[in-house]
């Protein structure tokens, strides 16, 4: 068995492509978007930046929609009871992005609608209470998007 030891691996234009902490792990500064990992099991692979979330963000509804956390989120903003705006700091590549999200509050059982008026900047959703009519102001948002950024 062969060892080959090094801290970093340069491309020829001297530029350094993958550099190898004391501990041993390489970092990778950027990750094409053709990138592939395999499965658990080894059968398949899947590509590595289609599968990441684009876009998340924990905010609070009832409390003037403060964020709480976020990842390429610029801001949310109260539309009506029970309805937020989201904006994106980078823009999606088209409209057809889902946004999964989840939603709580203490007094209510919350029902959820996908996004809609989407654009490639923002899209909005409505929250609703457990008789699909009462619109309430979620204590606990959780939003995340998924698709292809621009």
């Amino acid at each position: 068995m062969s060892n080959l030891l090094v801290q970093t691996i340069k491309h020829t234009n001297n530029t350094s492509a993958q550099t190898i902490d004391t501990s041993g792990r390489t970092t990778v500064s950027i990750m094409n978007n053709d990138s592939t990992y395999r499965s658990d099991g080894g059968a398949v692979t899947q590509n590595m930046v289609q599968g990441l979330c684009k876009a998340w963000v924990h905010h609070d509804q009832s409390s003037g929609h403060p964020i709480d956390d976020s990842f390429n989120m610029t801001s949310t903003t109260d539309i009506d009871v029970g309805r937020t705006s989201y904006t994106l700091t980078n823009n999606m590549a088209n409209t057809t992005y889902p946004t999964p999200w989840n939603a709580h509050s203490n007094s209510h059982y919350m029902t959820v609608s996908q996004g809609w008026d989407k654009t490639t900047a923002s899209w909005k959703n409505a929250r609703t209470g457990s008789d699909f009519t009462t619109k309430v102001d979620a204590s606990d948002n959780g939003e995340t998007v998924f698709g292809d950024l621009a």
